[in-house]
């Protein structure tokens, strides 16, 4: 185990931050580097990968301690409040360059990362400001974004609903989805932690129920993934990837919340989830992407990997059961040889195909950030005790 976790300790120091570092201009970060590593300072810059950067480099600082990461952060931090609407609330889905907005669609995902990424700013600084930003958000999405049944999706710059294309896929366009839930989830359970706002924790209550007797389905070990409004699934989809994310980011929100009764109810649900991915989706090289009626999609994202890695991590630790270990550092072994990619000055490839060639997708584009990649890193060593 001390060369794996040294291999990730080097992997977070040495090709992840400074490839990260290295993306810092004027106004914010690089929102655009191609497959040829062609840098495009001009690009839009995504308002989701602006708060993941400040997510990362808040997160890296307090368990480092080089100061130099604080200073990236306080970069993102800037950046993140020209991204904040001064007028209707909320940030925006993305700015150009030059600091206009690019589109000021409000997506409730959008506000649930950056809620996400000032709760892990306060907690890296101590400053009040931040703290009250997120809690703004959370106000924002509770009261245009909540129905009372659940998250509705996206609005416009004004908070008047729209559709949903940004956050659907597979032909369907959903008025709900698992994946919205799963990160304000996420937003909520880092302000929590933050706060400690019996307000905040509330609606962690809501989201458990609403996943456990709504999203999750005990007869396919699965979440569904797309809804309309009455939570009436739209497509026979597994996705792997967000099964296995959920696994461990729910199991750590169980223990932030520190109830008993609800944890014995819900970690049984996630770790069958896990058992079904171990079963449907990993292989000794590397982890499928999706099962869309009953077809496997076999490519091999970098965020699935990454999430995979740490969902069989967790469960090695909740089961002591031996093939989870081998699975994740399976997971690892497949990141560091086939996933990672070998050009100097490079990070993750986007994705590959089921005999490991590259796909030529961009380095670094809206979605495409040190979350996964830097936070499993982060994880691993916190859970051997390295930081």
């Amino acid at each position: 185990m001390e060369e794996f976790v040294g291999e990730i300790r080097r992997e977070l120091t040495e090709r992840i931050i400074p490839f990260w570092k290295g993306l810092r201009i004027d106004s914010g970060y690089t929102g655009l580097v191609d497959f040829d590593l062609v840098r495009h300072p001009e690009a839009e810059q995504g308002c989701i990968l602006n708060s993941r950067i400040l997510w990362f480099f808040s997160e890296t600082y307090m368990a480092l301690k080089d100061p130099a990461l604080l200073n990236e952060a306080d970069h993102a931090y800037e950046m993140l409040i020209k991204m904040t609407d001064p007028v209707n609330g909320g940030v925006y889905w993305s700015m150009n360059a030059d600091g206009t907005v690019s589109d000021g669609t409000k997506h409730t995902y959008n506000q649930a990362f950056a809620i996400y990424a000032l709760s892990a700013y306060h907690r890296a600084t101590g400053r009040p400001e931040p703290l009250k930003r997120a809690r703004e958000l959370f106000d924002i999405i509770e009261k245009r974004c909540f129905d009372g049944d659940g998250y509705l999706e996206a609005f416009t710059v004004d908070w008047k609903p729209e559709s949903n294309e940004k956050l659907s896929e597979n032909g369907v366009e959903a008025g709900r989805t698992m994946n919205t839930l799963l990160h304000v989830m996420e937003g909520y359970t880092g302000l929590y932690e933050a706060s400690g706002d019996g307000g905040v924790l509330k609606k962690l209550y809501f989201i458990a129920d609403v996943f456990e007797n709504k999203i999750y389905n005990p007869a396919k070990r699965r979440q569904e993934v797309f809804f309309d409004l009455g939570y009436n699934t739209l497509i026979d989809l597994h996705s792997f990837g967000h099964d296995i994310e959920t696994s461990w980011l729910m199991d750590h929100t169980l223990d932030v919340m520190g109830d008993e009764k609800l944890t014995a109810k819900i970690r049984p649900l996630l770790l069958e989830m896990v058992e079904h991915t171990y079963e449907a989706a990993f292989t000794d090289h590397g982890f499928c992407n999706e099962s869309e009626n009953g077809r496997v999609n076999t490519t091999r994202i970098w965020w699935v990997q990454a999430e995979a890695l740490l969902g069989f991590l967790n469960a090695y630790e909740k089961t002591g059961n031996v093939k989870f270990r081998e699975a994740y550092l399976s997971q690892w072994r497949y990141i560091r040889d086939v996933l990672s990619d070998p050009r100097p000055g490079s990070e993750w490839f986007w994705s590959v195909s089921e005999d490991g060639t590259p796909d030529k997708k961009p380095i670094v584009e809206p979605w495409k950030c040190p979350y996964h990649n830097g936070r499993m890193c982060l994880e691993v060593l916190r859970r051997f005790g390295q930081i």
